[in-house]
């Protein structure tokens, strides 16, 4: 009788009978919810701090001498190259230091230093916990996005937004459990930063471009205007028992399950989207709240993404299709990151106001960051060249300490020296704020248990409430 219930609500109602028993194990509710739809919620490891996830990430290495890691020592030795205190050099640097741009103003409770670049961020910082210590593998693009997507080099692994949703379903099934959004441009490596891998296609990010707002046109071929609703149902459940019957005789086809599955969502979402992505149902007010940037309405998207149930939320930031917009540090830090950052900053504002209003932030984790910084030293006259020695990327919500810094580079801000963080670490507390033991969740593939945080990663305990 499961079996032929399609929606599988038998085996969530046993599952719900399990977990009031004695004594079930998470692995028994965990089967049952999988058998029903391998998107159904699943009982995380043990009590989160955050239900859901957004990550705001900006590809290209946004420096972090210029937004949020406070270093007025560089403006002391401009255009020198002096050595550092923990007895490192700036002599083989391209240049000597580049005095910030920006002027730095303390914010909120908590004293932070924010750069003139974000002073809409910077009147949250209350709610902000700041890692000023990260540091990562490689400085070169393409690989260290990876690494912050995937926690690996090469786009062969599931992105962090894929073991979410397979560790813990998703609250809609009418939605996919991981949506990645940009405006124009998608990140370097593009869909593997949302990929799922060799996990099951279930678990995939599905790509949504927001410079098209329209709600109907979002996402491509989603609507049917030949069929009614009713049809396309008949359709959909015959294609699905024919592919039942194939699956059979074949015993095991990933290929084959992330069709059927695809196909099953693709029918649910024509009708959940356009109201999920129309943005008029939203007050003046709050429209107002967030501005008109493309960045802004990605980021009024996300919070309506997590209120409908929504797993995991990555929004990317590009500027006239350019994948790693940040990018521009090289030869224009001021230009540059000023029309990135006034494109950002009144959206990312907005999203935590937003947040705490609803009652949101608390389960809720805010992730800001890019793959890696900015070296304090000048490349040509008014660039930066990348640093993945020490950089800043900063959580809300979640779980995470609010008005706090952890972590420190040197006085020039080029290495991370105190409390150094990897991106392995930051992904390992990522996982338990969401309730996941990062050494836990693992899938068998090609003959070995693979994990996000691979065989690395410790959970950073003092960023946690």
């Amino acid at each position: 009788m499961l079996h032929r219930m399609g929606a599988g609500f038998g085996s969530l109602g046993l599952a719900g009978v399990l977990h009031g028993a004695d004594s079930p194990s998470r692995d028994q509710v965990t089967a049952l919810a999988s058998a029903a739809s391998p998107l159904s919620p699943k009982l995380p490891h043990f009590a989160p701090k955050a239900k859901r996830i957004i990550q705001l990430f900006m590809p290209g290495g946004p420096s972090q001498v210029d937004t949020f890691d406070y270093k007025p020592e560089i403006n002391r030795y401009g255009g020198q190259r002096p050595t550092l205190v923990n007895r490192k050099s700036l002599r083989n640097t391209k240049g000597g230091l580049f005095p910030s741009p920006f002027g730095f103003q303390r914010y909120g409770k908590c004293g932070k230093w924010v750069s003139d670049l974000f002073p809409r961020v910077g009147q949250c910082v209350d709610e902000l916990c700041f890692i000023h210590s990260m540091h990562t593998d490689i400085p070169e693009h393409a690989g260290a996005i990876l690494m912050m997507n995937l926690g690996h080099l090469q786009p062969s692994r599931p992105s962090m937004g894929s073991w979410l949703v397979y560790g813990l379903g998703t609250e809609n099934q009418n939605l996919p459990g991981f949506v990645a959004m940009s405006p124009r441009a998608q990140p370097r490596g593009k869909l593997a930063n949302w990929g799922n891998s060799f996990l099951p296609g279930a678990y995939a990010g599905c790509y949504v471009n927001i410079a098209s707002m329209h709600p109907q046109r979002v996402m491509s071929d989603l609507q049917n205007p030949n069929l009614s609703r009713s049809a396309q149902r008949k359709q959909a459940d015959l294609l699905t028992r024919l592919n039942q019957l194939d699956l059979q005789r074949q015993e095991r086809d990933q290929t084959l399950e992330s069709s059927i599955q695809a196909m099953e969502m693709a029918f649910r979402m024509q009708f959940a989207v356009p109201d999920t992505f129309d943005l008029s149902r939203e007050t003046r007010s709050t429209l107002d709240m967030y501005g008109t940037s493309e960045y802004a309405k990605g980021c009024l998207l996300a919070r309506r993404l997590i209120e409908r149930g929504v797993r995991a939320v990555q929004l990317s930031h590009s500027i006239d299709g350019y994948d790693i917009a940040w990018d521009t540090g090289h030869n224009d830090i001021a230009g540059g990151h000023k029309r990135l950052a006034d494109a950002c900053d009144q959206g990312i504002a907005a999203l935590l106001t937003d947040l705490k209003q609803r009652g949101l932030l608390d389960e809720t984790l805010v992730l800001w960051g890019g793959e890696f910084g900015r070296a304090p030293t000048s490349e040509g006259q008014k660039g930066r060249d990348h640093d993945h020695y020490g950089f800043t990327v900063w959580m809300a919500g979640g779980g995470v300490k609010p008005g706090f810094s952890y972590g420190a580079t040197d006085v020039f801000g080029l290495t991370a020296v105190e409390n150094r963080v990897h991106v392995h670490d930051l992904h390992a507390t990522i996982l338990h704020l969401m309730g996941l033991d990062h050494e836990r969740l693992t899938y068998r593939y090609s003959g070995r248990d693979f994990r996000l945080t691979d065989v690395h990663g410790q959970v950073i305990q003092d960023v946690l409430l």
